[in-house]
């Protein structure tokens, strides 16, 4: 199985984890991926929020590259929730207005590239796991089943946006990375807020705002008694972990639950080694979570905390 893939900026930095554990588990899956040459930034959600044409142009390079590079099968893999929604977002748009399409090709004629919509199809690396690859494949390489961890799969609220006529995932209440930590052998615990919003970039807009929507989060999973949250988009990842301490002082709670990547959970169910599947990058140490299961992973990285603003309004209540 050949793919394009688009790391996307957070990959190569914060999300290096994610890097790391996706091509291993690829590597086990027998799934081979052909980096986009020369790619750029997707605009994350603020440019397309500025400035339409020209992010939807900068996107639309991508496009144009990924479907210039002919061993991929036309197929582009994002692991990045964003990226993906970017990507998807831009391709069918262009799709349903040739007018909007024109101008992206007149934008990208300046760098020598053009794009025919429709020409790759943008994929998110989860929907290539459960659907390309399968739950039963999946399962026969399992050596090191996950029984005795407590999951809540969070899927944020990016990959599974209906973008596409077809999503890979119901919308409103996803179930394929519930299914995924069962066939590796977790428990899966119910989790109500699985697709609801992290905050985003809101940490940097209105602490306040974001803080009381992370809280919810770590209380959702709290409840249910999780040993970690595993998610699938970097943005999601990074506010559950780097802000777990901040949401901790402004509420007066004491959560400590790792926030960690799919693929990292599967890569240990297949027998990796801790370390390869980037474990110590994370701020909330997995270590404790993890003997669970008899693995020890590296000592943690040293990372440094976003430092928490000046909070004039009074904090909520935990009951709130």
């Amino acid at each position: 199985m050949k793919y394009g893939y688009y790391p996307g900026c957070s990959l190569e930095r914060n999300a290096l984890a994610y890097h790391e554990s996706a091509l291993a588990v690829a590597e086990v899956l027998g799934i081979e991926f052909e980096t986009v040459d020369d790619w750029n930034c997707c605009g994350a959600t603020e440019y397309i929020s500025i400035d339409l044409l020209p992010a939807f142009a900068l996107i639309g390079r991508n496009l144009a590259l990924a479907a210039r590079q002919k061993n991929n099968g036309h197929h582009l893999v994002a692991p990045c929730s964003a990226c993906f929604l970017n990507l998807s977002k831009t391709d069918r748009y262009m799709r349903d207005s040739p007018e909007l399409a024109g101008k992206i090709n007149e934008a990208l004629a300046a760098g020598g590239l053009h794009y025919e919509p429709g020409s790759v199809r943008v994929r998110h690396l989860l929907d290539i796991v459960v659907n390309d690859v399968g739950f039963e494949a999946v399962a026969q390489k399992v050596v090191k089943p996950l029984y005795d961890l407590r999951i809540a799969p969070y899927y944020g609220c990016l990959v599974v946006r209906p973008v596409r006529k077809t999503p890979f995932d119901d919308p409103e209440y996803p179930t394929s990375l519930d299914r995924l930590m069962r066939t590796i052998g977790a428990k899966v615990v119910d989790y109500p807020l699985k697709a609801q919003c992290c905050g985003g970039h809101m940490t940097q807009i209105k602490e306040h705002t974001a803080l009381e929507i992370i809280r919810r989060l770590l209380k959702n999973a709290a409840d249910y008694e999780a040993d970690a949250i595993v998610t699938l988009c970097p943005m999601c990842q990074l506010n559950l972990d780097a802000y777990q301490d901040n949401v901790n002082r402004h509420f007066g709670t004491n959560y400590n639950i790792p926030i960690l990547y799919f693929t990292q959970m599967v890569g240990l169910a297949f027998g990796l080694p801790a370390k390869k599947l980037g474990f110590g990058r994370e701020f909330v140490d997995a270590r404790p979570a993890l003997a669970k299961i008899g693995v020890a992973p590296p000592p943690k990285a040293k990372k440094e905390r976003p430092s928490e603003k000046a909070l004039p309004m009074p904090a909520l209540r935990e009951e709130e």
